[in-house]
């Protein structure tokens, strides 16, 4: 991921700046293989986002803490950074795009199933294809819909409209 000229002073966060990044998307790739895995890899891949969505909240916090030093409210602008990291990145990351991913492939198996011929093998596979073909479309507006939710509720009530990133 190639760094925008405006970003050159900024220090490389390695949840957003990084293959770490691809993480997140873990669950949307198992909702994509469900047709053809056992549940237990698609629950798996789902503890690897959450694992990353964690990981991004506490070094959020950590910034925060290292950013406010001894000021008064610390505590509280530290709780923020992790509820909002946490918050944006369990809905962004995992849950609406885990849903869409599923509903996606479960409508595309009933259809091949429903509109075509072919053995049920190819139909799971193309399945994953479709599937795993929507993720890079998905993205950018579910994030731009999740900045708006937040910017239009929780972030109205610590207050600023702060995002952490």
């Amino acid at each position: 991921m190639k760094p925008k000229p405006e970003d050159e002073g900024k220090k490389v966060d390695i949840y957003r700046d990084t293959w770490v990044r691809f993480l997140g998307y873990a669950n949307e790739v198992g909702e994509a293989f469900r047709a053809l895995v056992p549940v237990s890899m698609v629950w798996a891949s789902y503890a690897v986002a959450m694992t990353y969505v964690s990981a991004d909240a506490v070094d959020k916090g950590k910034k925060a803490a290292a950013a406010h030093g001894d000021n008064p409210g610390k505590t509280t602008r530290i709780a923020v950074a992790v509820v909002d990291t946490f918050v944006w990145q369990a809905l962004a990351s995992v849950a609406i795009p885990g849903f869409t991913i599923n509903r996606v492939c479960a409508a595309s198996l009933y259809l091949l199933g429903k509109t075509t011929r072919w053995p049920l093998p190819v139909r799971k596979w193309t399945t994953t294809a479709i599937g795993l073909s929507t993720i890079p479309f998905i993205i950018t507006p579910i994030d731009r819909s999740v900045d708006f939710l937040l910017d239009s509720s929780l972030r109205k009530v610590y207050g600023g409209g702060e995002k952490h990133e």
